[in-house]
């Protein structure tokens, strides 16, 4: 068996690893030790590269923003914001025929641009929406799945942790991946919205309102938001000013936060602890996938498969957009049973020298910048994919009166949207690109 054959048989095995529940940082890691030995024919070479791969990985400066985001999540959930968020929303749009589900899309992506996580976006929503959509008169299915819809839109609007990875793997610039995701996200969120008008009017019995609520409490709901926009704004305003850079501008998020939940009352000594442990936990997990990546793309780097791929899918002459679009199906495949990061990591050694190998017109930078943002795009698309999208789980966890059938059902919708978004991205890499060129 040559090195090209090795390295293909390493996914099934990878993926046989993750289903019977072995870690998937830890599944990598045994596939790319396994296979570097089956290479070198020795372990001593792989004890060496172990501890190169180690050092080279966790010196990367650019990755110490990642526990810096996640701990602002962490302070923006204690102090309310997402409460904030969700209230300010409510009283303006909730007497509306879906107008409650609305407002959760809005304080989602509210609160998606101070938290850099999906999942963490879907749970935190969760236990403040799923009580009001529940007294305003919403059936379970479309309450979870607005949810769990709204969930992805933590990772679609910048910061995004994801999207760090992918600068660190591609080599690309964080600031300019950030600012071209800004717009995919505000159509998501817009899609999402649009789903739940049209909904309303084809199942007007699934979904309730709220009496509307006096002017004055409209306003005092609005001006409790405003940590949320200074923070937004000088968090990113920062950045693309080139006040600071991304890191900075996640630890100046990261202080403010802290200060807004402290004023609240939602930070003291002991949930400070909690938040701390959380970000380290969080943090731990995630490097142990990113350690497990490293190891195995080593092993796939000396296999020369990312090279052989790129090679033969140039040489078979079809079209690149066709190309294109296999790959983003086979990440939503993929997203049915993966974690985002995972599935970037996995993949994009594989994936990018294809996609760079092709032409889409487009200079290499912009090219990298379009193909990270797809990708981010529907690697989330997976996680509200039937019949094993995370963020279901999660909003279906914290509303265990509501059939996960249900949510299945409502959900289709949402799914069809993200999909619509994303053959648009893909004819039209300018709706992307275009921040950028300014």
């Amino acid at each position: 068996m040559n090195s090209i054959e090795l390295a293909l048989w390493s996914f099934p095995v990878l993926l046989i690893l993750i289903f019977v529940r072995i870690p998937i940082g830890l599944s990598m890691m045994l596939c790319g030790l396994g296979g570097a030995y089956f290479i070198f024919g020795s372990f001593t070479p792989i004890i060496n590269q172990l501890k190169q791969v180690t050092y080279s990985t966790f010196s990367n400066y650019s990755l110490s923003v990642i526990p810096l985001f996640l701990l602002m999540g962490q302070f923006a959930a204690l102090g309310g914001l997402s409460k904030a968020l969700f209230k300010a929303a409510e009283v303006w749009i909730g007497h509306l025929k879906g107008g409650v589900a609305m407002a959760a899309i809005g304080a989602c992506a509210g609160f998606g641009s101070i938290c850099g996580s999906s999942l963490a976006t879907a749970a935190t929503m969760g236990q403040v929406a799923l009580p009001e959509l529940k007294r305003a008169g919403y059936a379970g299915g479309i309450s979870t799945a607005c949810l769990a819809a709204g969930g992805t839109l933590g990772i679609l609007i910048p910061p995004s942790v994801v999207l760090v990875i992918y600068a660190i793997l591609t080599e690309q610039n964080i600031a300019k991946l950030f600012l071209a995701a800004f717009v995919p996200g505000i159509l998501a969120a817009v899609g999402y919205v649009i789903v739940i008008a049209i909904y309303a009017r084809l199942r007007p019995h699934e979904m309730g309102s709220l009496p509307p609520a006096p002017m004055k409490e409209r306003w005092q709901a609005t001006v409790r938001v405003w940590p949320v926009l200074v923070i937004f704004l000088l968090v990113v305003g920062g950045i693309y000013g080139g006040l600071f850079t991304p890191t900075e501008g996640a630890a100046v998020g990261a202080f403010g936060t802290g200060i807004a939940a402290w004023l609240n009352g939602g930070l003291n000594r002991q949930t400070l602890s909690s938040a701390l442990l959380g970000t380290a936990v969080a943090t731990a997990m995630i490097f142990m996938i990113v350690l497990g990546a490293s190891v195995y793309n080593t092993f796939l780097a000396l296999s020369q498969l990312p090279q052989e791929a790129a090679a033969a899918v140039a040489s078979w002459g079809v079209s690149p957009l066709l190309v294109m679009t296999a790959i983003l199906v086979l990440y939503v495949i993929l997203g049915c049973f993966m974690d985002s990061l995972s599935m970037i990591l996995l993949t994009i050694p594989v994936f990018f020298p294809i996609v760079s190998g092709l032409d889409f017109g487009l200079p290499p930078d912009e090219l990298a910048i379009w193909f990270g943002i797809l990708v981010l795009i529907v690697v989330e698309v997976g996680l509200i994919t039937p019949p094993v999208g995370m963020n279901l789980f999660v909003i279906n966890s914290l509303a265990r009166d509501t059939p996960i059938t249900q949510t299945y059902r409502a959900i289709m919708p949402f799914v069809f949207s993200d999909l619509l978004r994303t053959a648009l991205l893909v004819a039209f890499p300018s709706i992307t690109l275009f921040v950028l060129r300014f």
